[in-house]
């Protein structure tokens, strides 16, 4: 027998978790975390096209950017407008002098050591001094990417957050930690 009263009661308890569930995945995806697929080979070999990254957005409320972190940040609006947002490599914090010349590159005159490069860089760039509230970002595929070295400091502003982890193709799930 249809009981109207049953029904509706379900009806509503059904749209609480519905709204319930909309809220609380809006609210993560806008403070504490949020997905992104790489579409560009800029940061190969650490990732590869169409990797797919889970973003800690809260960590750099708590803890300082650190050299080597793998960013997500909006570009400069003079370099990109599409509202597309970037991944790239912390190699220069404020502060500090950076300079890449024959095929490598220098923070306060001491030669970085990159495992995670795909080639030497092909250019010259420098020396600068990091402003304050800013950062010197490369890709790891340094011939190929359109970086700091390209469109000059990122302001710490543009930063979304750190890649935490890469959860997609499932053979390469992980920690993109590179420990430098």
């Amino acid at each position: 027998m249809f009981d109207r009263n049953k029904t509706f009661k379900l009806i509503f308890d059904v749209l609480q978790v519905v709204v319930f569930s909309f809220v609380f995945y809006w609210g993560i995806r806008a403070t504490v975390a949020d997905a992104r697929v790489v579409p560009t080979p800029s940061m190969l070999p650490t990732i590869q096209l169409q990797d797919r990254l889970i973003v800690d957005k809260i960590s750099y409320d708590f803890a300082a950017v650190k050299r080597g972190d793998v960013v997500v940040f909006r570009p400069p609006s003079n370099v990109d407008q599409s509202g597309t947002d970037w991944v790239k490599r912390v190699i220069g914090l404020p502060g500090e002098k950076v300079e890449i010349r024959d095929g490598k590159v220098f923070i306060n005159e001491k030669e970085l050591t990159e495992p995670y490069e795909l080639e030497k860089p092909a250019y010259t760039y420098g020396p600068i001094v990091v402003p304050e509230g800013s950062y010197f970002v490369l890709g790891d595929n340094r011939n190929n990417s359109k970086d700091s070295h390209y469109w000059g400091e990122l302001s710490n502003q543009n930063i979304i957050g750190k890649v935490f982890i890469r959860y997609w193709p499932l053979n390469r799930v992980g920690s993109l930690d590179i420990g430098i």
